[in-house]
């Protein structure tokens, strides 16, 4: 964070450099949008095919075809959520949370697409529904969905407050892929990954620029909804912070469970649409 104090008198010219007007780092204009109107007309026709209840502090598999939707709901009371998605068949290509961050921005709604890894570098999801989309940005700076948190982990925790924590999300994605996969804890947690926080309400503070979480404002049947473009594999961990009103790593915050459901459309509800194609860039990097 940046010192409370300066050691070096402001130059001169100092107001001026300043008050110079930012740059968008990523101007998404010339991306390909969405075609929501297709995924709601689309959505109108599915039929639930599947659903997981992820219990309080630990964390579960699910997979979701390509053209199907998936919901995540809060179904006791507010919980948050950290999600990882892969493809379903490669499991090098995943959710990549920073580049989706500098396209988007820092939290995420309704028409904002999950990007994977490079080299793949494609919309692998879209989100086409948030009960949470009337919240913004609040009076703190502080939002929901954020793509700005890495996830709870044992490292962090054992760096801070010493101790071995085992039920922080990381640990729990770990538990559940490991169990998917039928491996090892050990092989699993390379494929574990920085996480879309569904419900997490978050921020930077404007005086020092520190992250910071607030009470989750969702509450039984909000739901965040996604359109998945290619086969994925999720999980998705039941924070042990619970709303994350005070702690992200606790064993005494009221915890919920959350629901995972997937739908599948018509088969002829998705006319024109195909899977994205992987990123077209060569891979040659100039040699």
């Amino acid at each position: 964070m940046k010192p409370n104090s300066a050691s070096h008198q402001a130059p001169d010219d100092a107001a001026e450099r300043r008050a110079v007007a930012p740059v968008i780092c990523y101007p998404v204009d010339g991306l390909p949008s969405p075609d929501l109107a297709l995924y709601r007309a689309a959505r109108g026709t599915a039929t639930k095919t599947a659903e997981v209840v992820v219990p309080p502090r630990d964390a579960k598999v699910f997979q979701v075809p390509a053209g199907h939707f998936f919901r995540i709901t809060s179904i006791e009371g507010p919980q948050v959520g950290d999600l990882n998605l892969w493809n379903l068949h490669d499991l090098g290509e995943r959710f990549y949370s920073g580049k989706t961050r500098a396209l988007h921005g820092t939290h995420l709604s309704v028409s904002d697409r999950i990007w994977s890894s490079h080299p793949f570098m494609r919309p692998i999801a879209t989100i086409v529904d948030d009960t949470l989309d009337w919240y913004g940005f609040d009076e703190f700076g502080g939002s929901v969905h954020d793509v700005i948190g890495t996830r709870c982990d044992p490292y962090t925790h054992n760096l801070l407050a010493g101790g071995q924590y085992h039920h922080c999300c990381h640990s729990n994605l770990t538990r559940a892929l490991a169990d998917y996969l039928d491996c090892p804890t050990r092989e699993a947690e390379g494929h574990i990954h920085d996480v879309l926080n569904v419900f997490m309400c978050t921020g930077f503070t404007r005086d020092t620029g520190q992250y910071f979480m607030k009470a989750s404002p969702a509450r039984p049947g909000d739901y965040l909804e996604f359109f998945a473009e290619i086969d994925l594999l999720g999980a998705l961990s039941a924070c042990p912070g619970g709303d994350c009103s005070s702690e992200h790593s606790s064993d005494t915050a009221a915890c919920y469970p959350l629901l995972v459901e997937v739908f599948a459309p018509d088969k002829e509800a998705l006319q024109g649409w195909s899977q994205p194609p992987v990123n077209g860039y060569d891979q040659s990097h100039g040699v």
